[in-house]
């Protein structure tokens, strides 16, 4: 596979070909697509046998199936990097009208295309993707939310519309990545939508929902309410990532990437340090209301048992007047009545107060239940939030691990970069020096040439 980049400087059929295609808007259908660095490769599908790539020992070269998903797995390869650095530099959040974000939807829409299965209709054999983007919402309770949008947004009429208005949603709230692996994991349901050799249902599925998590560092805002998303054409543009002659030298766009890097890599050690922060926080509320919750529950258990004290006290009570009265009408009928009557109203009185003791105390239980209750409620969601940041935190720090590989791959290459130059700057010596005893041998031929003349001068002289 060559590159697209003219080798030399005088133009032949073959490069003025593949410029003059650079420059137009090509379809996935008679190339095969590779990555070359940071650069696109194109060659057609007719050369393969004599220029064969280095493919997988257990795929067919000439599989046109397993060439289009290699094709459509490189285009998403350049169509990620190239948004992510784009977007880097650009320093701002992204709109529907950036040129590198329509042409990833694009990208992804081919993708999600390749091996569809035909549905028949009433209006003839139907191919849409937005089946399989439905069944994150069974598979992923949270994705309801972005399903439920999309069945709201007024003038999408297709289910075409609906599936790149979804797209552009899961973009937005950064979950692209993982929706897309949890359909990926589910190919027993992805089989009713897909053929058996389609991109979702091979490996390459999975690798481009591994890149997607590289978008997780990017902010977009897309409008969709006046956008046509049931029309438009999905085509790929192969022309913005097309290497031309007057590309600008690479270690100034190597010094560039290095800044981009750098800067958000520290970005994301900033906000991991604030994350951290926040969870230290959150632990120590929750062991506070763990401590307050075992104080509560141990108050409870005393007023339980306070409870269950007052309630023998009361059946007591209750026999030894019983037995009281009854003795009592064994003596003398006016002064035993009188006294069994005061002694009656007395331990009413005190069965009353101690009635009112114990409802008070049930209260008092009744209000430290529904207390304990939001309090175990309050713990739930504290615990619920700390899970979430820690997921957070492990995104963060897969995120920053990619980066610093390459970090550590963008300052090899400047050392590379570096000793290049220092070799070349030898050579120049090398050359100056070979110069400079050129012209010394130079100004010693001169001066022979002149002895030689003024020599033959005289012999004429002597012969004349």
């Amino acid at each position: 596979m060559s590159d697209l980049t003219p080798q030399s400087e005088t133009p032949t059929p073959t490069t003025d070909k593949i410029t003059q295609a650079a420059r137009e808007t090509i379809y996935l259908c008679n190339f095969r697509v590779s990555v070359d660095g940071e650069w696109l490769c194109l060659r057609e599908l007719n050369d393969i046998s004599l220029t064969p790539d280095p493919e997988p020992a257990h795929e067919d070269p000439k599989d046109p199936i397993a060439i289009e998903r290699l094709n459509l797995m490189n285009m998403a390869k350049l169509s990620i990097k190239g948004l992510i650095e784009s977007a880097l530099n650009l320093g701002r959040t992204l709109d529907s009208d950036y040129a590198p974000l329509q042409q990833f939807f694009v990208v992804m829409e081919h993708c999600l295309k390749h091996g569809l299965k035909s549905k028949k209709t009433f209006l003839g054999q139907n191919k849409s993707f937005w089946g399989p983007l439905e069944l994150v919402e069974k598979l992923t309770p949270e994705a309801g939310e972005i399903t439920a949008s999309v069945k709201d947004l007024p003038g999408l009429r297709t289910p075409l519309g609906r599936g790149r208005a979804w797209l552009r949603l899961a973009l937005m709230q950064k979950k692209l990545s993982d929706y897309m692996k949890t359909i990926i994991n589910r190919k027993d349901l992805l089989g009713e939508f897909y053929e058996p050799n389609a991109l979702m249902m091979e490996e390459e599925g999975a690798v481009i929902a591994g890149l997607l998590v590289g978008l997780n560092v990017i902010d977009a805002n897309l409008c969709m309410k006046g956008e046509d998303l049931d029309s438009q054409v999905g085509v790929i543009d192969f022309s913005m990532y097309l290497k031309d002659g007057g590309h600008s030298s690479k270690s100034a766009e190597g010094d560039g990437q290095i800044t981009a890097i750098l800067d958000q890599k520290n970005y994301v050690e900033e906000l991991n340090r604030h994350l951290s922060a926040s969870v230290n926080n959150l632990q120590a509320k929750v062991d506070a209301l763990e401590k307050s919750n075992t104080k509560l529950t141990e108050e409870l258990a005393v007023a339980n048992n306070r409870i269950i004290t007052l309630q023998e006290d009361v059946e007591r009570v209750k026999e030894e007047s019983s037995y009281q009265l009854e003795s009592r009408k064994l003596s003398t009928a006016d002064g035993v009545l009188g006294e069994t009557r005061k002694q009656l109203k007395e331990e009413t009185q005190l069965r009353l107060d101690v009635e009112r003791e114990l409802e008070v105390q049930i209260g008092m239980k009744q209000e430290m239940e529904l207390s304990m209750k939001m309090l175990e409620k309050d713990i739930c969601e504290k615990q619920d939030a700390l899970v979430e940041l820690r997921q957070q935190l492990e995104d963060l720090r897969a995120i920053n691990q990619q980066l610093s590989h390459k970090s550590q791959s963008a300052d090899a290459s400047s050392k590379q970069k570096s000793e290049a130059i220092t070799r070349l700057e030898e050579k120049i010596n090398q050359m100056s020096g070979t110069i400079k005893q050129l012209e010394n041998s130079d100004k010693g031929l001169v001066k022979q040439a002149r002895s030689l003349s003024a020599t033959a001068g005289k012999i004429l002289q002597q012969q004349q």
